[in-house]
C-alpha cells in the first residue's frame, strides 16, 4: 500500500472519509450506535474547555447531536455503554466489558499503586464501601467520602489528584470490575453501582472468555476501528501490555481475519479483511485530542506526518500551539491546529490560536490557506452552533490573533455566514 491509500483506508475505517451524511432529521440513537460500532470505545476526559472529549467523536461523524443520546446509552437499562479500563477510562459496548476481564483480575500488575494498594491499606474501609453499595447503590465518591470523613479527611497537599480514601476505595472496586458506574450526574460524578445491576443479565450469565480469546476480540475490534495500522497501533487501543497482542495477532492473520501488509514509508502493517479503500477522501471535521483516530500520537506522526502533542500540562508561556489544540482534518490531510475554547458566559467559541500544521511529509499537494480557512470557518460555526454558542470569536485572551492562520480566519469569520 502506498502512504495514502493507508490513510484512506484509516479514515474510511472511522468514518471520516466523507462529509457527514445530509439528514431531514435529528441523529438518533440508531445513527450514535453506529459510530460506537465503528469506533469500538469511546474515551472519557472530563477537560470541558470545550466539550468533554467522548461527547466530540460522535460530533465529529454526526455532526450536531443531542449529547441525551450518550447519557441514555450509558445511564438506562438496558445499556449500550458501560465504563472500563479500555484506552484510559473510556465507555465501551457490555460486550468488550466482558473482554477486560483479565485486566481486571491483574490488578497488581495492571493498576497503579494507590489502587492495587487498597486492599492491604484500607481493608474494612473497602468492606464498609462494599456494603454501602450494596446497600444503598448507585452513589457518588462524595456520598461515600460523608461516612468516613471523621477518620479519613481529605488532605488537599499532596500532588496530583489528592483522592480521598473514598475515593480510591471506589477506584479500586472500579477498576477490579467489582462496581461501575451506573451513569453520572450533571457535575460528571460517577455514580458507582454493583456491575451484576448494571451489566445486561445474559452477559453476566456467560462464561468468562480466556485471556487469549479475550485479547484476541480486543486486537480485532482494534483492527477493525484502525482498517490498517502496526501491532503497536492495535496493541494501544486497548493499552494492552506485554507480549499477549502478537499470538493474537498471528491466530488472526492464521484465520484470514487480518492481512500482512507492507505501506511505504511506514513499514509492516496489518489489514482487517473488511476494510475498504476510497478513492478519495473528501471529509471535514475538527477532532478532539481524544479522538481515537489521533489519541495514538506515534500513528499519527507516521501516517499523517504530523508530530502532534496535547499542551495542557506545558507552561503557557513553553506552549507551541496552545492549550486545548484541536486537529483539523481536510480530505486525507491534517492541515491545521486550531486551540479553542467554549467561552459559555459570553456565549461565543473563542479561537485562541490557528496553525497551519507542521506536516513532514505528504502523499498529494496540500491545500491552500483560503480553501483551509473556508472549511475551517464552515466546520467552527457548526461547532459553535451545537455548543449552543452564538458566534465564532478569533483571538487570544489578549484579543490578538495567533497563527498563520489566524488574520485570515479572522476576516472570513467577520463576514455574516451565508
Amino acid at each position: 500500500m502506498t502512504l495514502s491509500q493507508a490513510r484512506r483506508t484509516a479514515l474510511r475505517a472511522q468514518g471520516l472519509d466523507r462529509p457527514r451524511a445530509a439528514r431531514s432529521g435529528p441523529v438518533t440513537m440508531r445513527h450514535f450506535q453506529q459510530v460506537v460500532d465503528r469506533l469500538g470505545l469511546l474515551q472519557i476526559d472530563s477537560v470541558n474547555v470545550l466539550a468533554r472529549a467522548h461527547l466530540m467523536p460522535a460530533f465529529s461523524r454526526l455532526g450536531p447531536y443531542d449529547t441525551a443520546l450518550l447519557d441514555r446509552a450509558s445511564g438506562r437499562a438496558p445499556r449500550r455503554l458501560v465504563e472500563a479500563w479500555a484506552h484510559e477510562a473510556s465507555y465501551v459496548p457490555p460486550e468488550t466489558f466482558r473482554l477486560l476481564e483479565w485486566r481486571r483480575r491483574a490488578y497488581r500488575t495492571e493498576a497503579w499503586g494507590s489502587i492495587s494498594g487498597v486492599p492491604a491499606e484500607h481493608p474494612a474501609v473497602l468492606a464498609d464501601v462494599r456494603a454501602m453499595l450494596a446497600e444503598r447503590g448507585p452513589l457518588t465518591s462524595a456520598q461515600v467520602h460523608e461516612r468516613f470523613e471523621s477518620e479519613h479527611p481529605r488532605t488537599r497537599g499532596e500532588w496530583g489528584w489528592n483522592w480521598t480514601v473514598a475515593k480510591r476505595v471506589l477506584e479500586f472496586l472500579f477498576f477490579t470490575g467489582e462496581v461501575t458506574a451506573a451513569g453520572r450526574t450533571g457535575a460528571f460524578e460517577r455514580r458507582y453501582d454493583l456491575t451484576e445491576r448494571v451489566l445486561p443479565p445474559h452477559l453476566l450469565a456467560l462464561p468468562e472468555p480466556s485471556v487469549q480469546d479475550a485479547v484476541r476480540g480486543l486486537v480485532e475490534i482494534a483492527a477493525r476501528a484502525h482498517g490498517v495500522g502496526t501491532r503497536r497501533c492495535l496493541a494501544d487501543y486497548f493499552r494492552i501490555r506485554g507480549g499477549r497482542v502478537a499470538p493474537a495477532v498471528d491466530s488472526l492473520v492464521e484465520e484470514g481475519v487480518l492481512e500482512r501488509v507492507h505501506v511505504d514509508g511506514w513499514g509492516e502493517a496489518l489489514r482487517h479483511r473488511d476494510a475498504s479503500l476510497p478513492r478519495r477522501a473528501t471529509g471535514a471535521a475538527l477532532l478532539s485530542p481524544f479522538d481515537p483516530l489521533v489519541f495514538e500520537r506515534r500513528r499519527v506522526e507516521d501516517l499523517f506526518g504530523l508530530r502532534y502533542r496535547i499542551e495542557i500540562y506545558v507552561p503557557e508561556p513553553a506552549r507551541v500551539w496552545g492549550y486545548y489544540v484541536l486537529p483539523f482534518l481536510l480530505g486525507e490531510q491534517l492541515v491545521a491546529l486550531v486551540d479553542l475554547k467554549a467561552d459559555r458566559q459570553a456565549g461565543v467559541l473563542r479561537v485562541h490560536a490557528a496553525h497551519r500544521a507542521p506536516v513532514q511529509y505528504s502523499p498529494e499537494r496540500p491545500p491552500g490557506v483560503g480553501a483551509v480557512v473556508e472549511a475551517l470557518v464552515d466546520e467552527l460555526r457548526l461547532l459553535a452552533g451545537w455548543l449552543g454558542l452564538d458566534d465564532v470569536v478569533v483571538g487570544g485572551r489578549d484579543g490578538r490573533p495567533r497563527g498563520d492562520l489566524a488574520d485570515a480566519l479572522a476576516l472570513r469569520v467577520l463576514r455574516p455566514a451565508p
